[in-house]
């Protein structure tokens, strides 16, 4: 089997996986916690991420919650989250804020994007996994997007991928 047919197969059996797991919100409460305190100690106030799909970990509502806990603090700090837009000329994502209620509208795949909002660059980025494997090596869709993206980005974005073992 050539190497683009044995990914393709092991996205879709990993996906289907992931879309019959039993213990879905479990696993996700558990890592909404887990993100939420490793965040406390993270410098940044600009962090990128996704809208789930397939299945995928929602990261989401911890990040909201620490772009509030931002307003809460001493010096309280202008947190932004952003999410990925694609940009059609160089096939590579730019990131738009987002926040509960922002207008939204889908992209070219169906998936929801903030509609007309600011432009941000995160410092750090969550990345979505069908799969990973040993040194971090990141299995996504296969279209590129965030290896284009992540070749262009200066600074380089510290980045963690976010999936169910």
């Amino acid at each position: 089997m050539e190497k683009h047919e044995y990914k393709k197969q092991l996205r879709k059996s990993l996906i289907e996986a992931r879309l019959n797991l039993t213990d879905r919100e479990v696993r996700s409460d558990l890592l909404q916690r887990v993100m939420r305190f490793w965040l406390v100690s993270q410098p940044d106030t600009i962090i990128g991420a996704y809208w789930p799909i397939k299945g995928e970990f929602d990261p989401l509502p911890a990040l909201h919650r620490w772009k509030e806990d931002g307003e809460l603090l001493e010096q309280p700090q202008r947190r932004r989250i952003g999410l990925p837009v694609i940009d059609r000329e160089h096939r590579t994502l730019r990131f738009h804020v987002w926040y509960p209620g922002c207008p939204m509208e889908e992209d070219a795949y169906g998936i929801p994007k903030p509609k007309d909002t600011e432009v941000v660059e995160p410092t750090l980025l969550f990345v979505p996994c069908v799969g990973y494997g040993p040194g971090g090596y990141r299995l996504g869709y296969g279209g590129g997007f965030y290896d284009r993206t992540l070749a262009e980005l200066q600074p380089q974005p510290k980045t963690v991928g976010l999936g169910f073992a």
